[in-house]
């Protein structure tokens, strides 16, 4: 069996030559793989209904050395982020839904925001007030991100993108790029490689990069100011709260401090609204 190949590829292989109590272990397994990075093989054995041996029969013929070494595989793609990988049965879970996901958000905030000094944040939004032009980067989930903020901050600023648009390329924006620019760019998991070329490009071009990721991503040592937001989830999702929060808070920060350009550029925009019977 290829090293590369995912724990859950590896299982949907061996399918057609199973047993029947294996395609029982193989289906459970398929179906909530996080489990096997939590469990023990005799509780894993339990909770798909199936005995020891079926287990470990399966396991040998995914190609692991052992369980642990199969547990192993799982546990790392379950740190990748895959929301399949973050399903689990119920057995564990509260009968408090509300509360338990009330208490993950808050939880989330204020670990987010302790780790946040007054004067990093004055900087960055200094930094997005400066900038002839700002460049908002997010893909997957974090594209919702990137827009949201763009869409508050420009009421203020009249150069702000979220980028690429449909049918661009990073190449269209890097080329103009400065070091007077200011690049916001959103990591949380999971990313595609764009990303990290974006923040070569803006790095090489010298610009002020704000890089908002989460604990389970990789940092980048070369932003200007990069915070690891938490996102820790009671379910198979990531709680964005966090990234959330901190957005409304760097948007309204810069809205309060753009001055009278800012005031101005706002009044035209409701006046144009007004006009345009838009709203």
């Amino acid at each position: 069996m290829p090293a590369t190949e995912s724990f859950v590829r590896r299982v949907r292989t061996q399918l057609d030559g199973l047993s029947t109590a294996e395609r029982r272990l193989a289906d459970f397994v398929l179906a909530f793989p996080g489990e096997l990075a939590s469990y023990a093989a005799s509780e894993l054995a339990r909770l798909a209904g199936v005995s020891n041996a079926t287990v470990t029969r399966l396991i040998q013929r995914l190609g692991y050395a052992s369980y642990e070494d199969a547990r192993r595989h799982a546990r790392e793609e379950r740190q990748s982020g895959s929301p399949l990988f973050q399903a689990s049965t119920g057995k564990e879970k509260s009968a408090r839904l509300v509360a338990t996901h009330l208490q993950q958000s808050q939880l989330n905030l204020a670990r987010t925001f302790e780790q946040l000094p007054d004067e990093t944040v004055k900087q960055m939004v200094a930094a997005l007030l400066a900038a002839p032009q700002v460049l908002v980067f997010g893909s997957r989930s974090s594209h919702a991100f990137a827009v949201y903020l763009r869409w508050q901050i420009i009421q203020v600023l009249p150069r702000v993108t979220a980028i690429p648009g449909a049918g661009e390329s990073l190449g269209e924006y890097l080329a103009d790029l400065s070091a007077r620019d200011c690049v916001v760019v959103f990591g949380v998991r999971r990313q595609t490689r764009q990303m990290r070329q974006l923040l070569d490009g803006a790095s090489q071009a010298g610009a002020k990069i704000i890089f908002i990721s989460d604990q389970s991503s990789p940092d980048y040592p070369a932003a200007t100011w990069s915070i690891q937001c938490k996102c820790a989830g009671p379910g198979p999702l990531d709680n964005h709260v966090a990234v959330m929060a901190l957005c409304d808070m760097l948007a309204t920060l810069v809205i309060e401090g753009a001055g009278p350009a800012g005031r101005k550029r706002l009044a035209a925009i409701e006046l144009a609204h007004e006009a345009l019977d838009e709203l």
